[in-house]
């Protein structure tokens, strides 16, 4: 199971992620302060997928203010990168962009063992 932390910008909702794959739990948080909060209550967050637009480089800088080595952090391609630290996903739709980033933690992770 991989637990993602979508952030969206306050009042954007991607509910419809959750649920999508029985092997991603999607959590979510609307802005950086939730953001900050919810990554320091649930330290079992695996990565974080910022969809927050032009919120997007003070919701990664609160993160790594607070959590000088969170989560792995996601952005799509289109966004302009706020800071070092993050990676590209090369997709826009939400679900598309949960699976790359799956697929990505996967890879890094090497292969299972039987």
């Amino acid at each position: 199971m991989i637990s993602v932390l979508v952030v969206t910008r306050r009042g954007e909702d991607f509910a419809d992620l959750a649920g999508r794959d029985p092997s991603v739990e999607v959590l979510q948080a609307q802005g950086a302060e939730d953001a900050v909060e919810k990554l320091a209550r649930n330290r079992r967050i695996d990565a974080v997928l910022i969809l927050a637009g032009q919120e997007t480089a003070g919701i990664v800088s609160a993160i790594q203010e607070d959590n000088p080595v969170p989560p792995p952090l996601f952005l799509t391609e289109a966004t302009p990168s706020p800071s070092t630290g993050v990676r590209r996903l090369a997709a826009e739709e939400p679900g598309q962009l949960i699976e790359l980033l799956v697929a990505s933690m996967e890879a890094a992770a090497g292969p299972s063992k039987p």
